[in-house]
């Protein structure tokens, strides 16, 4: 049984792959150029990918493929229909990342609300030692507790999202696909008006795509803060950009791009250096723990699938 790894360098550091070992020959790759994926998975029996593209071009000649396992939850970047057609079994995890997601997601939030970049540029500088004054409160910040926090997105991150804002004092409105009487469920538009925080905790589906664009932006109090904890192009990146040049939202905060990594040119270039904006390049979902729960989880999956049993599979 041969096991591939193509893109093992978007997983970090610091995680044991001789516990797949026990499955066959493991190859673990650092990172693999898309055009040459096809050519690394020809005689791959399982493939465990996190960011490369699983299409038609680059399975074609993985005549022995059997089984590949997505190292995240969303498996957008595999054509799941081409995979059912060539019998291909693909299995994901979910909820392995909730609380990696959820710290970023209140630590951007935090930042910008606590303007802690200003804050710690003022000492750094020496500006707060020169000053001889005691106590420096400008820019003036304000308190969570309270505020309404809207959430876009209901699964396990949003839901845990929703329970330490709640810990924080603030009201908590949510949009969800099913609707759920644990929360208080309101349209987008109606999270949009009403939220003085905004977090985005949805999958990328076409319903999903640019979900918050220049007209829901708009329609944000000129305080706000939004939070993309989801993917890039949940956003109308363009208009985000605008919205925080302009002032008509209060900050921005995201970990993810409609292209990664971020492309030179692309319109957060104009807002990356402003104090109320705070830009990641995608670790969200990271942390240590995480990542060795997401590996345990493939794990799993994998034998799983070798002794006929179906499990996180989204091919099925």
């Amino acid at each position: 049984m041969n096991i591939v790894l193509p893109d093992s360098d978007t997983l970090g550091k610091g995680l044991d792959f001789s516990v797949l070992e026990k499955f066959g020959k493991v190859s673990i790759l650092g990172y693999t150029p898309q055009e040459k994926v096809g050519d690394v998975l020809a005689d791959c029996d399982i493939a465990i990918i996190n960011k490369t593209k699983m299409n038609e071009e680059s399975l074609k000649n993985a005549k022995n493929l059997k089984l590949i396992c997505v190292f995240a939850t969303g498996f957008d970047n595999v054509d799941i229909a081409y995979c059912r057609e060539r019998g291909i079994a693909v299995c994901n995890v979910t909820g392995y990342s909730t609380d990696s997601v959820a710290q970023l997601t209140f630590t951007m939030a935090l930042a910008i609300a606590n303007h802690l970049k200003e804050y710690t540029d003022f000492v750094k500088s020496g500006a707060y030692t020169k000053s001889g004054i005691q106590n420096h409160l400008e820019p003036q910040f304000y308190e969570l507790c309270g505020k309404t926090w809207g959430i876009i997105g209901g699964g396990n991150i949003g839901g845990r999202v929703a329970e330490i804002a709640k810990a924080f004092g603030c009201e908590v409105i949510v949009n969800k696909r099913t609707p759920s009487e644990k929360y208080t469920c309101v349209s987008v538009d109606e999270i949009c008006e009403r939220s003085d925080i905004i977090s985005l905790h949805v999958p990328l589906t076409p319903e999903t795509e640019s979900l918050i664009n220049a007209e829901r932006l708009k329609k944000m109090k000129k305080t706000a803060i939004l939070i993309n904890a989801a993917r890039g192009a949940v956003t109308d990146e363009a208009a985000v950009a605008e919205a925080v040049l302009n002032g008509k939202i209060g900050g921005f905060g995201t970990d993810v791009y409609s292209v990664e990594p971020l492309r030179a040119g692309h319109p957060f270039y104009k807002i990356m250096n402003l104090p109320n904006v705070c830009l990641t390049p995608h670790m969200g979902w990271g942390a240590y723990e995480a990542r060795v729960r997401c590996l345990n989880e493939i794990e799993k999956n994998i034998s799983a699938f070798l002794n006929g049993k179906i499990r996180n599979r989204v091919d099925v």
